[in-house]
């Protein structure tokens, strides 16, 4: 198998390998220390997750009338609709302002969690994670 960049490992012990790849430099890598450091950045993760729940973001929509509030974990925590939004004759477009409100703090709290993240994770998108 050729492809732009080659890459040879030899098993030195149960932790360690030496790579050599396409600057015919070789490497030493741990996979023990990696390990540590993977469960290190998992432990970091879950923290922030469980921040997340505790932080908020909220979105309104028409100028103020309707405004939702989410936690950093995307839960609707609250739903504000002022009294002169609720028209009998125009549901749809009370229904409108609570999908452009809903929408909006959907990507606030998944930019607020992204950033988060991205501190953690040194800005590796990590599937799942975000």
């Amino acid at each position: 198998m050729k492809n732009s960049r080659e890459w040879a490992a030899v098993v030195v012990n149960d932790n360690q390998a030496r790579t050599r790849d396409d600057d015919g430099e070789d490497d030493d890598v741990n996979f023990g220390n990696m390990m540590k450091q993977a469960q290190k950045m998992q432990a970091r993760m879950a923290e922030m997750q469980e921040k997340l729940k505790e932080e908020t973001v909220d979105a309104s929509a028409g100028g103020g009338v309707v405004r939702v509030v989410l936690s950093g974990d995307v839960r609707v925590l609250e739903i504000h609709i002022d009294p002169s939004a609720v028209d009998p004759d125009d549901v749809e477009l009370l229904e409108d302002m609570i999908t452009a409100a809903m929408n909006e703090a959907i990507r606030a709290a998944q930019e607020l969690s992204a950033t988060r993240m991205a501190g953690i994770t040194g800005g590796m998108n990590i599937p799942g994670m975000m």
